[in-house]
């Protein structure tokens, strides 16, 4: 197979999750903020460069032959100037800085439902919890038809748009028309909006006994918080040691993974430094009141792990504190400022890098300008054998640095090498399988079964532990979602890939119906057990008892 279909994999997991929480998405933000060191001088003098670019706007939007848009032209001209500097600093309109930061900030403010779209209509998969919707009414298997007497069922409105309408501020009513099944007549909701939640922590589970499991998504501003309770939740089970999974996670606020580090390591240990052009050296160190200073700590990662995720993987790593187990990350060692512009919009400037405790550079080698290059590094690991051979992966001398305690070498110059390394299985995703998930296929069939069979599902598992080892995947869930996909040309290549394809289709599908039952945390229960990475952790975990 070609590297270029694997591409798709980092897409595998929202794809297969699908739905659109309304108190957040599966955003992995790559920036940090630093406060500014210096004043920034600006020198508008005949001959500057600024006065260069003043006259020059000046020039087009007042001579120009045609009209021209002079927000726009100054926007193409902000993005040209940091499209040339490195891959990660540029520029966000007031919408898309509106949109990054909600995932990161805790909160939002709307109705409080999550929901998926399927045949042009929003179906609720779960109103949060003591919400505002849930407050009025609102069930899960609800479909949402009008918002304040504007169709939005059957007219190929875009998601965004729909989002739109259901968000407002905090105060503000909505008037919701939703159809529920049973019931003859379209019921009529009004909604008081409110600040909805937005969680950080994906799941949170004992994955064997003694051993607690906790996904971060990203870390935001109640990511600690959140840690800080999934682990009294833990210890109350008997946890011992922890398994902290950051595969795919993209990153998020300096200052959460710092906090997160604090948890895990002693009193002064160095969890990361800063050090820039005009940006002094930060040292962020440990306080040591951290819960979890004892048990053995093991990192999961993979290559879409970075930014704050690789601080917390590399200060436990190079204090010797636990066990980095997975695939190299992503290699995102630049620390952005964000510059508020006055109209909202926002650049997010590279104005340092960051350093691990035992002085590695994580950021991957870049050339400026060139960000094809750089978002296709995943396709070139995967043809160079990295990503499915320890072997091939090959750091020079010079990027060798030891840990703090046990004085291994550990080397920078481009992510964290993990100390367990875990192959890409790449035939665990066949290529019919990957083309059933990215046209949401298999997402689309799994809600159509729990809309049909709630109720009934509900009634028969009562509780997860009743649903785990009690449900089956019904042949005829399966059987849909090749049927579907044959109505739009997806076909297995031969009778031997559908063969291949099955196993991991049914654990999804499982996975999917007891998320719509319960939780998201419930959902990785079941993913978890066929995952290589966390099955490699439970080796590590056991071989280490013995």
């Amino acid at each position: 197979m070609k590297p270029s279909l694997f591409s798709s994999i980092k897409h595998l997991f929202s794809k297969l999750t699908g739905s659109s929480p309304l108190w957040g998405g599966w955003v992995g933000l790559l920036f940090f903020t630093l406060p500014s060191s210096a004043q920034m001088r600006i020198n508008f003098s005949g001959d500057s460069p600024l006065r260069k670019l003043q006259i020059a706007e000046m020039a087009i939007n007042n001579l120009y032959v045609d009209t021209v848009d002079e927000d726009k032209l100054v926007e193409d001209a902000i993005r040209g100037m940091l499209e040339k500097l490195d891959p990660h600093s540029s520029y966000s309109d007031p919408e898309e800085v509106k949109a990054m930061n909600e995932p990161l900030q805790g909160n939002f403010e709307g109705i409080g439902v999550q929901f998926n779209m399927v045949d042009d209509t929003l179906l609720v998969i779960q109103p949060v919890s003591k919400g505002p919707s849930e407050k009025v009414g609102i069930m899960a298997g609800d479909r949402i038809v009008s918002v304040n007497d504007t169709a939005v069922a059957g007219v190929k409105m875009a998601r965004e748009e729909i989002m739109r309408r259901l968000r407002g501020p905090k105060g503000t009513k909505v008037n919701l028309g939703v159809v529920r099944r049973g019931v003859a007549e379209t019921l009529k909701f009004t909604v008081k909006r409110d600040k909805i939640p937005v969680n950080s922590i994906d799941a949170v589970y004992m994955l064997r006994p003694g051993v607690g499991y906790v996904r971060i998504g990203n870390f935001g501003a109640t990511t600690h918080g959140e840690f800080v309770r999934a682990l009294e939740q833990l210890r109350s089970q008997g946890m011992r040691d922890l398994v902290l999974d950051l595969q795919d996670n993209g990153g998020g606020y300096l200052q959460a993974a710092v906090d997160i580090a604090d948890e895990l390591l002693h009193k002064g240990d160095l969890i990361v430094y800063t050090e820039g052009r005009q940006c002094p050296r930060t040292d962020y160190k440990a306080r040591g009141s951290g819960g979890f200073r004892s048990g053995r700590v093991f990192v999961l990662v993979n290559e879409f792990t970075a930014s704050a995720a690789e601080i917390v993987s590399g200060a436990v790593q190079d204090q010797d504190r636990g066990t980095v187990i997975g695939r190299r990350t992503f290699g995102k060692g630049l620390v952005q400022r964000p510059v508020g512009l006055p109209d909202g919009s926002m650049i997010r400037l590279t104005i340092a890098h960051y350093y691990t405790p035992a002085g590695r550079c994580i950021q991957k080698p870049y050339t400026k300008g060139d960000l094809d290059a750089y978002a296709g590094d995943f396709d070139n690991r995967l043809k160079h054998g990295e990503l499915t051979n320890r072997d091939s992966i090959h750091f020079a001398d010079s990027l060798k640095c030891y840990t703090l305690r046990r004085h291994r070498p550990v080397y920078g110059g481009g992510g964290i090498m993990p100390d367990v390394f875990v192959p890409l299985d790449t035939l665990q995703y066949t290529k019919f399988h990957r083309q059933l998930v990215l046209k949401g296929l298999v997402i689309n069939a799994s809600l159509r079964y729990i809309d049909n069979h709630r109720d009934s599902l509900r009634r028969a598992f009562p509780t997860f532990a009743a649903f785990r080892t009690g449900f089956s995947v019904p042949r005829q869930l399966i059987d849909a979602v090749v049927a579907d996909a044959a109505k739009q040309g997806v076909k297995p290549k031969d009778d031997d890939e559908l063969r291949r394809t099955l196993p991991m289709l049914t654990t999804q599908l499982h996975a999917l119906v007891a998320r719509d039952l319960f939780d998201m945390s419930e959902y990785f229960q079941i993913v978890n057990e066929e995952s290589d990475i966390v099955r490699a952790a439970i080796k590590e975990i056991e071989g280490k008892e013995n």
